[in-house]
């Protein structure tokens, strides 16, 4: 019971982490590409040559004919209503639409996969006591990592074997590392 209750405190509170934390990061970073994006609207209202020519520069650098570059810049700039996101995403690779995406669904996002990856070591204890429910919760886990890793490799091309391997390791040392807190705290707490 002290285990089951322990390990959904900590997947609350694990999940409510790494959801606030992603929210900030994500919220962060879309205020670093307003800012950017306000910047280089100042920069078109006051150095309109200059940013012609920095386009110009772009897209001499993917290939365009110098006079082309010269002469599709000129035309860029003529289009007021296009020509900050034109340089956004040009410029700056920042597409004005996304910002990186919305904190909201990011913070979510987080807490749930964290939260379902948490629950899978907890599962045995809702139904069984003791050294039974440890033995299963070790073997879930480590299914449940090695899963995760093989997924991964979908989208890395990596081994299955390797990714999933890799991803038991880590889950356990992580595992190791906390386990040893627990038990320093316990044995500094006791006595």
């Amino acid at each position: 019971h002290g285990v089951l209750i322990t390990g959904i405190a900590g997947l609350l509170a694990g999940a409510s982490s790494m959801a606030l934390g992603e929210w900030l990061s994500v919220q962060s970073s879309r205020e670093l590409y307003m800012n950017q994006i306000k910047i280089e609207a100042e920069e078109i209202e006051h150095t309109p040559k200059e940013e012609q020519e920095e386009l110009a520069l772009i897209y001499q650098s993917k290939g365009v004919p110098e006079g082309r570059a010269h002469e599709m810049a000129a035309h860029m700039m003529l289009d007021k209503s296009n020509i900050l996101d034109t340089l956004s995403r040009e410029e700056l690779g920042i597409d004005p639409k996304e910002l990186g995406g919305s904190p909201w669904v990011a913070a979510v996002t987080s807490f749930f996969l964290f939260a379902a990856g948490a629950i899978v070591p907890l599962f045995p204890y809702i139904f069984l006591k003791g050294g039974m429910a440890t033995v299963i919760s070790l073997v879930l886990g480590g299914l449940a990592l090695f899963f995760t890793g093989a997924a991964i490799t979908l989208l890395t091309g990596k081994s299955v074997w390797v990714s999933g391997l890799r991803q038991v390791l880590i889950g356990l040392l992580a595992a190791g590392v906390v386990f040893g807190v627990g038990k320093l705290i316990g044995v500094s707490i006791g006595g």
